[in-house]
């Protein structure tokens, strides 16, 4: 029903920069909410930046001065990663809440960019 494909991911040095992208496709009434989630080997998958409809925008602290994230006004989300670090090293996945009028619609998923950050 809705479909997000992510690119942009690969092998970078540390100190290096990469640019996500997503875009949403599908059966798509209002994209109220999108974002980008991260899950290293192990650990939980955890939220790194989000941005509102309205271009609000939430980073975890742990990537707060380094990424940036950015979306236009159809269906496209940005994550501008600088100064990337070996522990940024994780699958990235996009991810877009939808909304009719007020009502929930869901929550959807990518299926992930890799992104590797070793020297």
């Amino acid at each position: 029903q809705v479909q997000l494909v992510e690119s942009g991911g690969g092998l970078v040095q540390p100190g290096g920069s990469l640019r996500l992208s997503c875009v949403a496709s599908g059966r798509i009434f209002a994209i109220r909410d999108m974002g980008w989630y991260r899950q290293a080997p192990g650990k939980e998958r955890e939220l790194v930046a989000s941005i509102t409809s309205g271009g609000n925008t939430n980073y975890a602290d742990s990537v707060k001065g380094r990424f940036t994230i950015s979306r236009d006004n159809a269906n496209m989300v940005y994550l501008q990663m600088n100064s990337l670090k070996p522990e940024d090293t994780a699958v990235y996945y996009c991810n877009a809440v939808i909304y009719r009028g007020s009502s929930y619609q869901g929550s959807y998923w990518g299926q992930g960019t890799q992104v590797t950050v070793s020297s």
